[in-house]
């Protein structure tokens, strides 16, 4: 029986532009659909933090041009912590799915694999 699962995953971008974070975004929520094949219409929801250095685009806009047009979807601002990663992108999706909680697959690209090594991949 399938359950609400939150997929979690983060991205960094080189430059606070559309066009950066939007396709950050693309390749961050496609590798989460993808390595735990999501349909979308699994898709709960979606949230978005961004470090507050990042302000050009809502990541959104990414999913939008994806297809996500119902897709009910928030965008945060991270604490500003000193010393932190910048340039950050971070999801929390919602799912529906048959998954088990420890087979859920949370997916950290680029420079954002520092923030959990342990659960990052190198593919």
């Amino acid at each position: 029986m399938p359950k609400v699962r939150g997929i979690r995953g983060a991205i960094t971008v080189e430059r606070d532009d559309a066009a950066s974070i939007v396709e950050a975004t693309k390749r961050l929520l496609s590798a989460m659909i993808e390595r735990n094949e999501v349909e979308l219409d699994d898709i709960a929801s979606v949230l978005f933090s961004l470090t507050r250095d990042l302000h050009a685009v809502f990541p959104a806009l990414g999913a939008r041009e994806m297809g996500w047009t119902h897709v009910p979807m928030l965008h945060f601002c991270e604490i500003d912590v000193p010393g932190s990663l910048p340039r950050v992108i971070r999801v929390l999706m919602h799912v529906n799915t048959t998954l088990a909680i420890d087979a859920i697959e949370h997916v950290y690209l680029d420079g954002a694999v520092v923030l959990r090594p342990d659960l990052a991949r190198s593919t």
